[in-house]
């Protein structure tokens, strides 16, 4: 990996700072359900979640569409929505990396696909939010990863260069997105194995 001139360090958020698991989130949602799998597919790669993460649909809306869509009661859609944010725990030590490598003077930014009572709730339990010299939420700007067009609200809105920016996100589309605009780009494993990226990268922390 070749090293570069980084000054920008942009962090995901699902499976990078707090878990993301749909299909446990539909376990523990409807119990001991056949294909449980399936079910999250329904669910999450839905076009209500697609809408919701790009700020079209409320949280409200979305539940009355599961139950419509899926004979989801509206104390199954309250339960659903329960798990999914009290789900998303704090992966082992994320958040210290974060303050390390801000601690040793470079920006660091969020950039996810998101829904916006998810991430007031995270605002709400957890303190790592404030780290961050700026943040692109899909729901506040209508775009998902890999677009292009999020990558590019984050540029522009932070006034800087790609070329002196890594991307850090858990999954490979998102990173070979954000590579084709010029950023480096890491692919979360862990906080060891991104560590170890981000130093081979020239990030000194």
């Amino acid at each position: 990996m070749e090293t570069q001139n980084i000054k920008n360090v942009v962090f995901d958020i699902g499976n990078v700072i707090v878990r993301w698991s749909p299909v446990e989130i539909i376990k523990l949602t409807l119990g001991s359900v056949e294909q449980p799998e399936q079910i999250a597919k329904a669910v999450f790669q839905d076009d209500v979640w697609v809408a919701l993460n790009r700020g079209k649909m409320t949280e409200a809306e979305a539940k009355i569409e599961y139950q419509n869509r899926l004979g989801f009661s509206a104390h199954c859609t309250d339960k659903l929505f329960y798990y999914v944010k009290h789900t998303q725990i704090l992966l082992f030590g994320s958040v210290e990396l974060l303050k390390r490598v801000k601690a040793a003077g470079y920006s660091v930014y969020a950039l996810t696909d998101n829904v916006l009572e998810i991430i007031d709730h995270l605002k709400s339990h957890y303190d790592f939010w404030p780290l961050f010299d700026g943040a692109i939420v899909s729901a506040e700007v209508g775009y998902l990863k890999p677009r292009p067009e999020i990558f590019k609200q984050l540029l522009e809105q932070q006034k800087i260069s790609a070329a002196e920016t890594v991307f850090i996100d858990d999954m490979s589309y998102n990173v070979e997105g954000a590579r084709s605009l010029g950023f480096a780009a890491i692919q979360f494993e862990n906080t060891v194995q991104c560590e170890r990226k981000l130093k081979l990268l020239g990030v000194s922390f």
